[in-house]
């Protein structure tokens, strides 16, 4: 699962967040705070665009468990 993964480009959730956040606190310091709040609103909308994939992708695990869990005649 992981070699698909990187196949695909998608980095662990730790490295990714990781990165992410020393994006955010790198520029910080130096900018001012229109631009400190301007990242900031970009990472929640960052993070809540994440969250709504994991819900979605959740869900379709859930319905293929339960579907597959009916299926007992194989």
């Amino acid at each position: 699962m992981l070699r698909d993964r990187e196949r695909r480009g998608v980095a662990p959730a730790a490295a990714r967040d990781t990165k992410t956040a020393a994006r955010v606190t790198q520029a910080t310091p130096s900018a001012g705070p229109d631009e400190q709040i301007r990242q900031l609103q970009a990472r929640v909308a960052e993070l809540e665009a994440n969250e709504r994939k994991l819900a979605t992708e959740r869900d379709i695990l859930r319905k293929a468990a339960k579907h597959f869990a009916g299926e007992r005649n194989w």
